[in-house]
Order: C-alpha cells, then structure tokens, then sequence
C-alpha cells in the first residue's frame, strides 16, 4: 500500500492507465500546467491545452472517442457544464443508441464539485442528479484516495461516456488554488481520511456500479457518497455511543446505481436515510426512495440534501449544505429521537 494525496491517486490512475493505453488524451483549459507530471510524461500531444470554449472543446472529444481516442476531457467545475450541455446530453450519451451500437463514446468528463468553502452557487455545485438522469452516461464520485484511483482506472475502460466528479473538499490543489491558500482566515470541514489514504499497490479497478458497505447495521441505514461519507461516519460514531446501530453504505457511483446494495441494507434496519450534496428535489434521494418501494419495501425515510441556491456567506452556506449537525438531527428524528 502507498499512502497518496486525494488528486495524486486520480494523477496515478492517469499516468498508468495511459502508459499502457496510448489512446487515452487528455485535453483541456491549462492542463498542460494542471497535469504537468503527465505533460512531462507523455508529451504536448497527448495533454493538450484548450482555449476556454468548454462547448469546443467537449464537442471535439465527442468526436475524437468516436474516431478511435479515449479523450479525458478537464471541465474545471461542474458547474460549467451547462454551456457545454449539447455535447453530453444529445450527442455522448445517445450515440451508442442511436447508431445501434455500431459507435460508442468512450470519454470521461472529469471536472470538480461541491461546496463547503464559500464560492456560492455558480461554483459549487454537484449536478450529478441531473447528470445521472440522462440515459448512457455514467456518473462517478469518489470519496477517498484509493476510490478515486480505482474508480478513474474504470472509467477509463468503459465504453461509454463517463462523467467523474471529485470533490474539493478532497483535493488539496483545488483547496490551494479556490479557497484556503487565499483565505487563511476561514475553516474548512476537511475530511483527513478523504482527502489523504492508503491506496493498492498495483492500482486496482473498482468496477462502476458497485456500492461499498462500510458499516453495518441493524437500526438505520444511510446511503451517501463523496465528502459526506465521512460526515455520515462522524455521525455512525456518536450514534453507536447511544446503542443505536447504524449501516453506512458508500454509493460510488451515480449511474449505473447499486439499488441492491442499499435495499439489501434496507430490508434489515427498515429506516432509511439519503444524505446527498446535489439538490434536495427530484434528484438521487427521490431515486433512491423510489426504488425502495418498487422493490416492495416500506421503510420510514428521510434525507439531508442541499436546500436550493447556495449562498456564498459561509454561515449561510451552512445551513443549506449537509453537515454533521443536519445529518445527526435526521437520523435521531427516524430513530424515534430528538435533541
């Protein structure tokens, strides 16, 4: 085992996987300076700079993956996908369909997510709800080093688009370069066993669509991914100094959903809780709530989502964004418990 930084184990992925795999490129705003190591490595016309068109630029990898490329595609927020939109939601992701499987898009999206560190609502999203919704696309959030290293392995072997998120609460260059290098003032809730871990020696894939259960337990179940496993952790801790027993399950992924990871769980404690960065509205904690009922079962339900427009004042923010406190409160309100 080596113990890697969150985006070191990501940059580990990348180098080996394109050591062995000459078509993946990588392309995007800056990333000759952004990826460097891999500059270096592997030279200007496999980590090629862009202009700043995200629809340009994500439009020719649609293109690329199609002609025969593995194009990694930089979007450097989230956020930023909707001016590129066309090219994921029409083109990517229906190709394959389209063309009766004759072609496919092999690409991966990778851009960064989430907030917690005061850019407000243009900059801090997750999306991965909406994204996920769209039929064909693939939707990865990591929430430790080791994850992002396998979780990137596998999506650079899909054989479909995949759009993979991390989160910058995790990734300490995204820290330096947004938040904390300029405001050293402000605290930031940096989960340390996110952001820093043991990661497998050699790098193993992680297949997409494949859940991790990391606690279990008979009285409520909570499902999450990203930065708030280690949230929701924080929570199974004090819960269990209460008797109460609770399961933890990691998602992984977005799409394709391990809906029988967490109905297995489920079936048992009978309570479900969704704790969920994205948009508390038609989003993964309704897919999530109707999936347990298709499957026949009638847990009592809750989730911590995000509550709308994300202010940009970090008391604000606070309050809309799922914490411990919010996290704590709704599972002791489904145990039949309150503060």
């Amino acid at each position: 085992m080596a113990v890697m930084n969150f985006a070191d184990a990501i940059e580990k992925a990348l180098s080996t996987a394109m050591a062995t795999d000459p078509r993946i490129v990588i392309f995007g705003e800056d990333v000759h300076m952004l990826r460097r190591n891999l500059y270096v490595q592997f030279g200007p016309k496999r980590v090629r700079p862009t202009p700043i068109s995200e629809s340009a630029f994500l439009g020719a990898a649609v293109g690329a993956a199609m002609a025969g490329l593995r194009p990694v595609v930089e979007i450097m927020m989230i956020d930023f996908i909707g001016v590129a939109f066309d090219a994921i939601l029409n083109q990517a992701s229906k190709v394959e369909t389209f063309s009766g499987g004759k072609w496919q898009v092999p690409m991966v999206v990778r851009a960064s997510c989430g907030g917690g560190y005061g850019d407000a609502g243009q900059h801090e999203q997750n999306l991965w709800g909406m994204l996920a919704g769209i039929p064909g696309l693939a939707v990865v959030v990591p929430s430790d080093p080791a994850d992002a290293a396998g979780l990137m392995l596998s999506a650079l072997t899909y054989p479909g688009p995949v759009v993979y998120l991390e989160h910058k609460l995790l990734s300490d260059y995204w820290l330096e370069y947004l938040g904390r290098g300029n405001r050293p003032t402000v605290q930031f809730d940096i989960p340390a066993a996110g952001a820093r871990g043991e990661v497998p020696e050699p790098l193993t894939p992680i297949p997409l669509g494949q859940a991790r259960v990391l606690l279990s337990g008979s009285d409520l179940t909570i499902a999450t991914l990203g930065v708030s496993v280690h949230r929701v952790l924080v929570v199974a801790s004090r819960l269990k100094s209460q008797g109460i027993s609770v399961g933890v399950i990691d998602l992984r992924t977005v799409s394709p959903l391990d809906r029988a990871t967490v109905i297995s769980q489920v079936s048992t404690s009978q309570r479900l809780l969704v704790v969920d960065e994205d948009y508390r509205d038609f989003g993964l904690s309704c897919e999530l709530a109707a999936s347990m009922l298709e499957a026949g079962l009638n847990p009592r339900y809750a989730r911590v989502a995000t509550e709308g427009v994300i202010p940009y004042a970090r008391h604000m923010e606070e309050q809309v964004l799922p914490n411990v406190e919010r996290i704590e409160q709704a599972a002791l309100s489904l145990m039949g418990t309150h503060f």
